[in-house]
């Protein structure tokens, strides 16, 4: 277990640019007292300087750490990113391959598969994305130098050692987030200690290299938050006209009949109906798409604690099941775009003789810089957004 650990440890040495003598210094100190941190908690010396020979802290972290896109993006621009037609295809793809494990996690701990898969699309877009960032090298980074929660940076850094001495995962395959979560559902190590199965019978709980294991865990993660069999995580609604905005939050529940009372309605017009208690949560607004939401969102959105974050793993598990989208339009005269006009603007963009690299629909910073200067040759605030303004512009 050591020996692989040495292996494996060859690709974190190095990768952060070199620190000047005095900040050196107080690494090393940090490093120092996390050793002890680690002694107390099991952790031999040797798996402790073997996982972090020659580790230099990577800063680009802090900087990642301050720029959320569940905090920081609009929530039409954030949904229009995570679901989109070609995440449902691809899902649809995933959960036709791997529909066994998704059955059996299912049945095995009562939750709606198609809430699982939306987990795993949007935390890695079914496997596609874990992140690349060696975990012990990001959680040393925040333990020392993280301006807040340091304390529990350091709880995930002595997890993370935990795993890789008990030898429950390949530390060659412990990459992931900036923030340490890792694998197809990204968990976070702490909670991978309490809440990981063992899905596919072969004795260990792997999270990166077993789907079955992964769907599992994440299944048995929304049990213990409190998942309700056969409740619904709710539905997209419409407001009466005067609707009291104050009344909206998600902790704010009623019984559905004092909704139906009030004139809210399902979408579509239909009455509400069910005898559980539910809030209406309006997350751009008293002028935008509105939802009932149950207590089973409750347990989604303990996942990462963002609104935008469980609507985004709701709304695509309904999509998996072949429900429509949300159908009231966002507040903007400025849309989101799917990941297909992403991929045009890059095109369009490339085109004019901007290096946005690869269009792949993903908005980096190249993409970001270009699309500055597009905004302000149009008169936009400068943000690098890639918005339907943006892209008519260039196609005009």
């Amino acid at each position: 277990m050591i020996r692989h650990l040495a292996l494996a440890l060859v690709a974190t040495a190095g990768l952060a640019a070199a620190t000047p003598v005095s900040a050196q210094a107080d690494f090393r100190s940090c490093l120092s007292g996390l050793r002890s941190q680690a002694a107390a908690k099991g952790i031999s010396g040797q798996a402790f300087d073997l996982a972090t020979s020659g580790i230099a802290p990577d800063m680009k972290i802090l900087e990642l750490m301050n720029s959320q896109p569940e905090f920081k993006t609009e929530i039409w621009d954030y949904l229009s990113a995570l679901v989109d037609d070609q995440r449902v295809q691809d899902g649809t793809a995933a959960m036709r391959q791997w529909g066994k494990a998704l059955a059996n996690a299912e049945a095995r701990f009562g939750v709606d598969r198609y809430v699982i898969a939306g987990v795993w699309g949007v935390e890695s877009d079914f496997g596609k994305n874990f992140g690349d960032r060696p975990l012990v090298q990001s959680l040393v980074t925040l333990s020392c130098y993280a301006p807040r929660r340091q304390a529990y940076f350091t709880g995930e850094l002595m997890a993370t050692l935990k795993i890789v001495q008990d030898g429950d995962i390949d530390p060659a395959s412990l990459k992931g987030s900036w923030a340490g979560a890792f694998g197809h559902t990204q968990f976070m190590p702490s909670t991978f200690q309490r809440l990981a199965v063992d899905g596919d019978g072969d004795g260990r709980r792997d999270v990166v290299n077993s789907v079955a294991d992964a769907t599992a865990s994440t299944a048995n993660f929304l049990k213990k938050a409190g998942w309700v069999n056969n409740l619904p995580w709710g539905y997209e609604v419409r407001l009466p006209a005067g609707f009291n905005a104050g009344l909206a939050g998600r902790k704010k529940k009623r019984d559905l009949s004092a909704w139906a009372a009030m004139g809210v309605t399902r979408v579509d017009g239909r009455p509400l109906s069910g005898g559980y208690p539910a809030a209406v949560l309006i997350p751009a607004g008293i002028n935008g798409p509105a939802f009932i939401v149950t207590k089973n969102f409750d347990a989604v959105y303990s996942y990462n604690a963002a609104e935008s974050y469980g609507l985004a793993i709701a709304l695509l598990g309904d999509r998996l099941k072949g429900l429509p989208g949300i159908r009231t339009a966002w507040p903007t005269d400025d849309p989101p775009l799917s990941r297909a006009q992403r991929r045009e603007l890059q095109q369009l963009l490339t085109a004019r003789g901007y290096d946005v690299g690869e269009p792949d629909g993903k908005v980096g910073q190249k993409t970001r810089d270009a699309i500055k200067d597009i905004e302000r040759r149009i008169g936009l605030e400068q943000r690098g957004r890639p918005g339907g303004k943006v892209l008519e512009a260039v196609r005009g």
